[in-house]
């Protein structure tokens, strides 16, 4: 049975899950979670009620979370690139910078976004702040760990590469990393130009009118 993605091609973590099966040209169908498909969110929801995505179907089996996604997909459908590393230390790491992109760019990130979608007089910007500045010690940590590294952990692209693409993409929209973090804004050059995360930026141009801060014109 083929394998479904129930997806959008504008979500960060769907990006994330796209990058690993991309990266080794597995075969899918791309499940649209959307207004003008309603179908596929009803069959999301009759397997996961929490109704987030990504999801994948293996065979009528649901797997849940992006991370999970690329580990369910490098046990059971492993291509030519290795996603998560065969040393059990350097899968550690990897492990360690995947909750890294996910847990302190992503959740500060969606901070921002989060309080533009509010009515003026719900927003939090005291919130906000505290956001950016977390932003800013999570921007001057890998940008101290990137300094004469390609990718995150190890020497290969990893799945800390497949979280870090699309985190640093909206978050340098969000508040941006500029000159003052240069290995970090290198790494995101280095992402960005990756085939299989230039095909996600490609695939979500359409969508940019959703974001609600504007997004820039650039990338």
């Amino acid at each position: 049975m083929t394998l479904q993605l129930f997806a959008h091609p504008f979500s960060s973590y769907c990006h994330k899950a796209l990058i690993a099966l991309y990266e080794n040209d597995t075969a899918f169908e791309f499940r649209m979670i959307g207004p003008d498909a309603p179908e596929a969110y009803k069959e999301l929801k009759a397997h996961w009620l929490i109704g987030k995505f990504p999801m994948l179907l293996d065979d009528g089996r649901p797997v849940i979370e992006a991370s999970i996604i690329i580990e369910h997909l490098a046990l059971h459908h492993p291509g030519p690139v290795r996603l998560i590393p065969e040393d059990p230390a350097t899968a550690l790491e990897v492990r360690f910078w995947d909750r890294f992109f996910d847990n302190y760019v992503a959740t500060p990130q969606q901070k921002f976004v989060i309080d533009a979608l509010c009515p003026e007089d719900k927003r939090d910007p005291a919130g906000v702040e505290r956001a950016g500045a977390l932003l800013d010690t999570a921007y001057a940590h890998l940008d101290r760990h990137m300094q004469g590294r390609e990718w995150v952990a190890g020497a290969a692209f990893s799945l800390a590469d497949c979280s870090a693409a699309p985190q640093l993409f909206y978050a340098d929209w969000t508040h941006p990393i500029g000159d003052r973090f240069p290995a970090v804004t290198a790494y995101r050059q280095r992402l960005n130009a990756r085939p299989s995360f230039a095909r996600c930026i490609e695939a979500a141009r359409p969508f940019r009118p959703l974001f609600p801060l504007g997004a820039p014109d650039r990338d």
